[in-house]
């Protein structure tokens, strides 16, 4: 069922991952995608050549979301390409654990960069351009916004931050008929998360345990929870923050 045809969605941070999954379901919905990355053009081609090749319609846009004029030129593209936006999703995110006493100035920026000042600064671009219809914005934050484990009180601040942007935002922008709601996957295999050590050892293994579905979430499993929200089915939605973790909170 193509419940978002005719709708334009950017999704920042799609090269792969979450990202990747969500921009892959939103073009199985119906909508037009923009695949936005910061680094990885391979991987966002890939992303694209994947929507294309089941009939969907994609493309890439490079950006650094913490950078404004990254930002801008992001939506611009978009509207050259496809039109007006009407719908976000603040996907990228960077992550690093690490003891209080390892933070430093420079890591603190980047992670509220990107985590933060980002999904910022893409909300106001999406305020200029989505139409008058309003629209719909997503947030991918994380559970550990209000459960952090030992060594995330940098990146987890960073998604209460957001938590926190989304129900402001929800409020302000409400009378613009724009959506603003939050989704928190719990613990997700990406190529991050292999990357971190997270996947094939004790600290996947302990995440299973205590997740009442069993086992580590996939990527699969947020993007239908973020097509909803990005549908005319959550139109009474707003200012809301789902677990998509399988139960773990």
């Amino acid at each position: 069922m193509n419940r978002l045809t005719n709708k334009v969605a950017i999704v920042t941070g799609a090269s792969s991952g979450i990202g990747a999954a969500i921009a892959k379901a939103l073009a199985e919905a119906g909508a037009s995608v923009v695949v936005n990355y910061a680094s990885s053009r391979e991987g966002a081609e890939k992303t694209v050549a994947a929507i294309t090749a089941k009939g969907g319609v994609a493309i890439a846009v490079p950006g650094d979301v913490s950078k404004a004029a990254d930002v801008q030129r992001l939506f611009e593209e978009t509207v050259r390409a496809f039109g007006a936006p009407s719908v976000l999703v603040n996907n990228a995110g960077v992550v690093q654990f690490e003891p209080v006493g390892a933070i430093t100035e420079a890591e603190f920026h980047r992670q509220y960069g990107v985590n933060v000042l980002g999904p910022l600064f893409a909300t106001q671009e999406a305020v200029k351009h989505f139409p008058a219809a309003g629209g719909s914005i997503i947030n991918i934050s994380s559970i550990s916004s209000k459960n952090p484990p030992a060594n995330s009180s940098l990146s987890s601040s960073t998604k209460g931050a957001l938590d926190t942007l989304t129900l402001a935002l929800a409020k302000e922008l409400g009378p613009k008929k724009i959506r603003v709601n939050t989704v928190a996957p719990g613990g997700t295999e990406t190529e991050g998360a292999h990357r971190l050590g997270f996947i094939g050892g004790e600290f996947e293994k302990m995440v299973a345990d205590a997740t009442p579905l069993g086992r580590f979430g996939r990527p699969g499993d947020i993007a239908p929870v973020v097509v909803f929200l990005a549908s005319d089915d959550s139109a009474w939605l707003t200012g809301e923050r789902i677990s998509a973790s399988g139960g773990l909170h």
